[in-house]
């Protein structure tokens, strides 16, 4: 896809998705040490399986789901459940209201409307990344919205 050695490639793949990986894996896990943990090793498995994408867009999908799956892996470990949720947040804080509404959902709402509303993917997108139907997709995040809604009573509107 690039013209680049394979240092520079990764290098630029790093600099161009560790922000929007880390970002997908905190809307699960809560924990910024656990978030770059998560991040880490999908770098890691990118390097090992060296996929070759068709194109960029495709190359981001498959980090975040790798992203997404390693977070989900490590939520399930043992432990992890008794450890506290709020950290410091990597999002770029436009509204912290909101923010700690949304890290307070489930976590299948959780990772859809971050998936929506901060990495911009569409319904289709986002149940292509996350092997889900479509109809699911469209659902939770309604669902997601309501809540959020109820949340913070009227101030906002999605």
């Amino acid at each position: 896809m690039y013209s680049l050695t394979g240092d520079e490639y990764i290098e630029m793949a790093v600099k161009t998705y560790s922000r929007s990986m880390l970002n997908a894996a905190y809307s699960i896990l809560g924990s910024v040490p656990d978030s770059e943990d998560a991040v880490q090793d999908a770098f890691v498995k990118y390097i090992q399986k060296a996929p070759d994408f068709k194109d960029a867009n495709h190359e981001k999908a498959w980090l975040l789901r790798v992203t997404i799956n390693i977070s989900k892996n490590m939520l399930k470990a043992k432990g992890r459940k008794n450890l506290p949720i709020y950290e410091d947040i990597p999002y770029e804080q436009n509204n912290n209201e909101v923010l700690q509404c949304v890290m307070s959902l489930e976590e299948k709402y959780r990772t859809i409307i971050h998936l929506y509303y901060y990495e911009d993917y569409s319904i289709k997108e986002i149940a292509s990344i996350l092997s889900l139907p479509r109809a699911t997709v469209g659902t939770r995040l309604s669902r997601g919205r309501n809540i959020l809604k109820t949340m913070l009573k009227g101030d906002f509107e999605l």
